[in-house]
């Protein structure tokens, strides 16, 4: 009974946090340098979440993301691999920076409330994405979000690898970057993961790509290689 009543007071809590997030929530920077690479290599905090990434999007334009997710563990709480998307509809906001964005994150029975946002900067699919993969690895975890949130955080701080990569577009290679940690890596609650300690995250973003996101990733694999989980979303091109 116990756990019943922690499982729904964490849905509910996520389901809200899914509606209100913005980019500033995931926002790691906190005026430190966050990079292990190269001192030409931007922070990876301020790189993913303080960059106004709206600003080459066009008012009434909308921009989808293809999601995939995918688990290997069998009769898991993830249930069968996961097609959908992820579009925003993009509006006017008050300066030339900013949009106003309209969510529809997935659709049919796996729509999930989010949004909209207003004036906003940044580009939120980033958060969207990272707050469900939250509720999902919380929930599997049985563990605090809090504390997940918080090890993400950090990692971007200070285990995150930032280089530059030549990303695809409209027939043409443009510059971007490449975001890659092991947040969980070394964590102290390592045995109580059950193998998502070795979770990578890898971010692709390039400022010639509407909104900027090109492609999210959070991947765990087996000691064996086999994959515990695959979670990414895609850039969809054909809508630019």
């Amino acid at each position: 009974m116990r756990r019943t009543i922690l499982a729904a007071t964490l849905a509910a809590a996520l389901s809200t946090t899914l509606l209100a997030t913005t980019p500033f929530a995931w926002a790691a920077s906190d005026n430190a340098a966050a990079t292990k690479d190269t001192a030409k290599a931007p922070n990876a905090g301020a790189l993913l979440f303080e960059q106004p990434q709206m600003k080459n999007t066009t008012p009434g334009s909308t921009l989808s993301y293809d999601y995939l997710r995918r688990s290997g563990i069998v009769k898991g709480p993830y249930g069968p691999p996961l097609n959908d998307a992820i579009k925003l509809t993009i509006e006017p906001g008050k300066s030339a920076e900013s949009r106003d964005i309209r969510v529809q994150m997935f659709s049919g029975g796996n729509r999930v409330p989010a949004g909209p946002f207003t004036d906003m900067a940044g580009n939120p699919v980033l958060s969207l994405f990272l707050e469900n993969h939250l509720k999902g690895l919380a929930g599997l975890l049985e563990a605090n979000p809090r504390y997940i949130k918080n090890a993400i955080r950090k990692g971007l701080r200070e285990k995150a690898t930032v280089t530059p990569v030549q990303v695809d577009f409209k027939g043409r290679k443009v510059e971007g970057w490449r975001v890659e940690m092991k947040p969980f890596e070394g964590d102290a609650q390592t045995e109580r993961m059950r193998g998502f300690d070795t979770t990578t995250y890898t971010f692709i973003v390039a400022p010639e790509v509407p909104g900027e996101i090109v492609s999210l990733e959070a991947r765990t694999l087996k000691p064996d290689g086999g994959e515990l989980l695959e979670e990414r979303l895609d850039y969809d091109q054909k809508d630019s």
